[in-house]
């Protein structure tokens, strides 16, 4: 059902394409081979930028349970694999999953990027999908169609880790236990900006982590 709802949501946002960019969160890497989710979600980013229904990539994702900086090195095999790199950006704050749509979310918007997209995996859509809705996010999906994935030559390409670690590293792990980490999931740890924050009760829950209107975004990092 799961994979039905991603293709029927994907189908849902060709309706918009194309997109000025999509969003694709992170995925840790062990410093040697990727892992399958990691494979999927690059080659799915190369899909949607080879097919138009996108002009640009933001990878989005710090290092959280391994030193790589896991945005960084998903774009370099992106670029790898033949997405241009002027076309990719990297958000490194977020370490959870909330966190890597809002926050690539409020980049984009920073950079002037209108229409935006999120494409990841059907799974993690899913819920994604219910946190944009809670927050009114103006956010396109185009998650992953299995069935076309399937049909794609995937390669894995060499691509170079210098600066891909980050110094002084402590895995998220070992930084917030299991309940700190289910409240990061869920957004606990978000500073909204205020144009995000529409209702009152969203006001009143976030008023110590709200960014004022004149506040600026992170700065985007390109992909040498």
């Amino acid at each position: 059902m799961m994979f039905r709802s991603a293709e029927k949501a994907f189908n849902e946002g060709l309706k918009d394409q194309p997109y000025d960019v999509v969003i694709v969160p992170g995925f840790p890497y062990n410093g040697q081979n990727w892992d399958r989710v990691l494979k999927m979600r690059v080659h799915w980013a190369k899909f949607l930028f080879d097919n138009g229904y996108t002009k640009n990539v933001i990878f989005s994702g710090s290092a959280v349970a391994t030193p790589y900086i896991e945005s960084r090195v998903m774009a370099y095999y992106a670029k790898e694999l033949g997405i241009p790199g002027d076309n990719i950006f990297t958000e490194e704050k977020a370490e959870h999953s909330t966190e890597n749509v809002y926050y690539a979310f409020c980049m984009a918007r920073e950079m002037g990027f209108q229409k935006i997209a999120l494409a990841t995996d059907p799974f993690q859509n899913s819920y994604m999908r219910k946190f944009a809705a809670r927050f009114e996010l103006p956010l396109g999906f185009l998650p992953t169609v299995l069935d076309t994935l399937r049909t794609m030559e995937m390669p894995e390409p060499q691509i170079s880790l210098a600066n891909t670690t980050r110094k002084n590293f402590v895995k998220l792990s070992d930084r917030e236990n299991f309940f700190q980490r289910f409240k990061g999931t869920m957004g606990g740890y978000i500073n909204w900006h205020e144009v995000d924050v529409k209702s009152k009760k969203h006001k009143r829950k976030f008023k110590n982590r709200i960014i004022p209107s004149s506040a600026r975004a992170e700065n985007h990092n390109n992909v040498e």
